[in-house]
């Protein structure tokens, strides 16, 4: 089979796109044949050795997927061939650019219904991190307001759907190209952080999304009501940091599990959600897609591999 590969830590220009064996489904994994592989920032960490993770040397890039059911490893259950899947691949976040991917059962779901394949691989990662900050860590509730930074990214635009349906008051940052998209997701007020100080247009806030970290999450801290809360996923903070000022802040790796997914796919086949992809192309260009992540031109939405 074809597959986007490392041989080594590097930049782009390490992928190269080879022949390797098919692999086989060991217990509690699925082997699905992948249609499309969604790109993010977390594949460029683990391509430049630099993840939380770190797999061994060589690495099928990808975690992000969506693809047909091929055959069932032992003990597993809930899933049949010739299923239409979605999901990641498992907790390395590896795998999935590739014609056939092996996946955890536990980290994949029945693709929604709604979607077509590639919108579907660009949804599993960034679509369950903004559900777990808003409602497993930030515990939002409707009336609150919430601050989501990187409103135009991936997660900050799902989080700012998913905070509008459930009735908080959003507020987003974004690039001065992005307000009117970001204010067409749900955003109630926009501020555009190349011409303003985001803490001089806001009151304080119970909720902040951090996508950004550095100097935006400590100037994030001094917008919060008392016993507010930020919640990164940019990078872990220092103990100290919130403390300072009478906040919490909480940083967390993403879980994607079936039940997380099976809640997201009923809120894009409820016209909840509505996922936005950028720029597709095919696998023998991932490392294209690599150079797009690093700053390349490409279409605002998830970057997305079609097999």
């Amino acid at each position: 089979m074809r597959a986007a590969i490392i041989r080594k830590f590097g930049p782009p220009s390490v992928i190269a796109t080879s022949d390797v064996p098919r692999p086989e489904p060991a217990t509690g994994e699925v082997l699905v044949r992948v249609l499309a592989a969604g790109i993010g920032p977390w594949d460029a960490l683990i391509r430049e050795g630099k993840a939380v993770v770190s797999p061994p040397l060589p690495v099928i890039l990808g975690s992000d997927f969506a693809g047909v059911v091929e055959s069932l490893g032992p003990n597993v259950s809930g899933f049949s061939p010739g299923e239409e899947v979605y999901g990641a691949t498992n907790n390395q976040f590896i795998g999935a650019y590739a014609e056939y991917a092996v996946a955890s059962a536990k980290m994949i779901a029945r693709k929604p219904q709604t979607l077509d394949f590639v919108a579907a691989a660009s949804a599993p990662v960034v679509a369950v991190t903004a559900l777990q900050i808003l409602f497993e860590y930030a515990h939002a509730k409707a009336g609150q307001h919430v601050l989501i930074h990187g409103g135009a990214g991936n997660v900050g635009a799902y989080a700012i759907q998913m905070a509008r349906n459930a009735g908080l008051h959003v507020i987003a940052t974004a690039s001065s190209g992005d307000v009117d998209f970001v204010r067409g997701l749900g955003a109630g007020q926009v501020i555009d952080y190349q011409s303003v100080r985001f803490e001089h247009a806001v009151q304080p806030v119970d909720i902040v999304v951090d996508t950004i970290g550095g100097e935006v999450r400590e100037r994030s801290l001094r917008v919060l009501v008392p016993d507010g809360i930020l919640v990164s996923v940019a990078s872990p903070i220092p103990p100290d940091i919130a403390q300072r000022f009478g906040s919490r802040a909480i940083f967390f790796l993403v879980q994607v599990t079936t039940n997380r997914l099976d809640a997201i796919s009923a809120l894009f086949d409820s016209g909840e959600l509505t996922p936005h992809v950028g720029t597709v192309l095919p696998l023998d260009q991932a490392r294209t897609a690599h150079e797009m992540l690093a700053g390349l031109p490409h279409a605002r939405g998830k970057i997305v591999l079609q097999l």
